[in-house]
């Protein structure tokens, strides 16, 4: 596994920026997947008072290479949640809200009611924030993928995270036709919304791999499209194979416009909900 080169841009945790964000998120009694994937964005994002919160539990029915949220045996769905989202929006001022989820593969909807619960109440509030879905596969189900697109979500996003090969070490319990059967799905249930996926690199896939995902990606309907170096979260995940150095990152921006993405966000620490209202600004700035 190769060294942290001296180029690759660090980051300086200041913990008093932290506290505040992570005591408010513990007295709602609410996670956030800035924790418990060990985001290294969270010094900037918690000061701008932005975090993306992780519903339905922080224990994952699935167990992929690259992630540091737990798994194991998921807790009973909480039908007070969606009013504790909203009341963490309401006291952090957000004006965008990233909503994830772990996967909850024993629910028969993959929890996507619950999505919607969230979304519903984020909307009822005064001055309501826009939102965004960051979904799992919910078992590829096209009836509960539909039931998260009517939602009044402004974004849906589904990530593809890698190339198909390298799957079956950083997704084993996933299928990459599956997830982009699911953003079609979103994509024909809701054209009017955005469509977004992330992937990561420094995993040991190909440029050609890369390419033919962002193909891929546009023929299932995504108009954007974040892109980030995968960084080992503990020493229990994936290595990683390659740092990209910055220029290769500005490239793979250049090379995903110039294929058709409306908006690409590529950079080391670029994740797909890193700064996530900024799609949305890019996309209600285009003329009509």
């Amino acid at each position: 596994m190769p060294t942290v080169p001296e180029w690759f841009p660090r980051v300086r945790v200041r913990t008093a920026s932290l506290e505040p964000v992570r005591e408010l998120v513990a007295s709602l009694d609410l996670h956030t997947v800035c924790e418990g994937a060990l985001c290294p964005n969270r010094p900037e994002c918690y000061s701008r008072k932005h975090v993306t919160v992780l519903i339905l539990g922080d224990s994952c029915t699935r167990s992929c290479g690259f992630c540091a949220v737990s798994h194991g045996r998921p807790t009973p769905v909480d039908p007070d949640e969606p009013s504790r989202v909203a009341e963490m929006a309401r006291r952090l001022g957000m004006r965008h809200v990233v909503v994830t989820s772990v996967t909850r593969d024993d629910l028969p909807d993959g929890g996507a009611g619950h999505y919607a619960a969230v979304a519903e109440s984020l909307a009822a509030l005064p001055d309501a924030p826009t939102s965004e879905a960051l979904i799992p596969d919910l078992g590829g189900d096209p009836g509960a993928i539909a039931r998260v697109a009517r939602s009044p979500y402004r974004i849906l996003a589904h990530n593809l995270e890698t190339v198909p090969r390298l799957y079956p070490r950083a997704r084993p319990q996933a299928d990459y036709g599956r997830s982009l059967a699911v953003l079609g799905t979103l994509k024909r249930t809701a054209p009017a919304k955005i469509i977004k996926s992330a992937i990561m690199l420094g995993l040991g896939e190909t440029e050609e791999e890369v390419r033919s995902v962002l193909d891929d990606l546009l023929t299932a309907g995504a108009t954007a499209l974040a892109v980030g170096q995968y960084l080992r979260p503990t020493a229990r995940e994936l290595p990683v194979e390659r740092f990209l150095p910055p220029e290769e990152f500005d490239r793979w921006a250049r090379e995903a416009r110039a294929l058709g993405f409306a908006f690409v966000a590529s950079g080391p620490y670029v994740r797909s909900s890193y700064r996530a209202a900024e799609a949305l600004d890019a996309f209600d700035a285009q003329p009509l």
